[in-house]
């Protein structure tokens, strides 16, 4: 009996427990701000509205006095930033925002940002409209949750918001700059009245308005299709088409026609590809796009003049005919390598996922060792 008894205590005990736990790892509108007490402001009676459902992003705020405006945005913390940015149109290009994460070494950073384009370098820290009052910024940590609490001086902020989340475990560099989001989304709030947010219901008995839209990074957005164009053209085709020129002469008149098939489909993709990057701005990598482009141009060059040496190709008696193989064999392996270098340069400017890279370059790896196979039997053979 006593067996018994103790097992369902200790049952208890587990459930309170994990009940607690829970608890401390959750938010809602209907439970008090855990964390009031560490916030450098009254939260009392801050309005709150579940601002981001599918991220679990809650909001609370209020008119805290003559143009001072109170925020608090408690969001899962997956090991990066969350923000808030204040649009007068809705848009996130030329909004402002506020974002915190807490560092690796445990305190929290809280920065206010212009966003002026989509990439990290368009988003200066320390700069846009907002102006946080002097000391009540703070963002804290507890459970598995982050609590970014600012104050705003203004008569009234925008009330289109943007929210964001960084990308997990990914914390900004030391300089302020953030990654690129994750995933995003834009709601609205009516300062003048009780709420806002995405369900049309405050949690707290107001009304709300707008919906959240959200938008992430696209699976396949044009950045991505502009790298697939000219990986597929530049980078695979064309040292294919290469190696056909290069090891099967024996096979004529197939080398020539498979040579002069393979070469004019890359090179009518990665044009493709090229004009796509064009279209992209600079406001799509994390780095220095100018010498990304001006490669592109040189390497465009290089394929023009290609085509342009296949259309004046001499006869094969000619006297320049062994002047024009050394220009046509060099210019287009040049060609060729500054392509593959270009290729993983702007891999790593759009900070796309290391299995890009690494499957490039599984294939070279793999395109290399046939060619090192087919030049020593090319020797062997003569």
């Amino acid at each position: 009996m006593k067996k018994a008894s103790s097992l369902h205590t200790l049952f208890l005990f587990f459930l309170t427990s994990f009940a607690f736990l829970v608890k401390s790892q959750s938010d809602s509108c209907s439970s008090k701000l855990s964390v009031s007490h560490l916030i450098p402001f009254n939260t009392s009676s801050l309005r709150c509205f579940s601002a981001w459902s599918s991220q679990d992003f809650i909001l609370r705020y209020e008119n805290a006095g003559s143009n001072v405006w109170s925020y608090v945005l408690s969001a899962p913390d997956t090991g990066s930033y969350i923000s808030i940015g204040f649009s007068g149109d809705g848009s996130m290009v030329g909004s402002s925002a506020m974002a915190g994460w807490i560092t690796s070494s445990g305190p929290g950073i809280v920065k206010r940002y212009y966003l002026g384009g989509t990439s990290s370098k368009r988003c200066p820290p320390d700069q846009g409209s907002l102006d946080p009052v002097q000391g009540k910024s703070v963002i804290t940590s507890q459970g598995s949750r982050l609590y970014l609490a600012f104050q705003l001086n203004s008569a009234q902020p925008p009330q289109r918001l943007i929210y964001a989340v960084g990308p997990q475990n990914n914390l900004p560099s030391s300089d302020g700059y953030l990654p690129r989001h994750k995933t995003m989304a834009s709601g609205s709030i009516n300062l003048s009245g009780a709420g806002g947010g995405e369900s049309g219901e405050n949690e707290d008995g107001g009304g709300a308005t707008g919906d959240v839209v959200e938008g992430g990074v696209s699976g396949f957005d044009l950045k991505k299709q502009h790298a697939i164009l000219v990986m597929l053209g530049w980078g695979v085709l064309m040292p294919i088409g290469m190696m056909m020129a290069r090891y099967f002469k024996q096979f004529d008149p197939f080398w020539f026609y498979s040579h002069i098939s393979i070469q004019g489909i890359g090179f009518l993709l990665g044009v493709a590809g090229i004009i796509l990057g064009f279209k992209l701005g600079d406001d799509e990598g994390e780095g220095d796009i100018d010498t990304h482009k001006n490669l592109g141009i040189f390497i465009l060059v290089f394929g023009c003049l290609q085509v342009m040496a296949f259309l004046a190709r001499p006869g094969k008696d000619a006297k320049v005919r062994r002047y024009w193989n050394w220009y046509h064999y060099w210019v287009g392996r040049a060609a060729i390598a500054c392509a593959v270098g270009n290729i993983f340069y702007g891999l790593d400017l759009a900070g796309e996922d290391r299995s890009w890279s690494i499957g490039y370059g599984i294939f070279l790896g793999v395109w290399g060792f046939i060619c090192l196979v087919l030049e020593v039997r090319s020797w062997m053979d003569r």
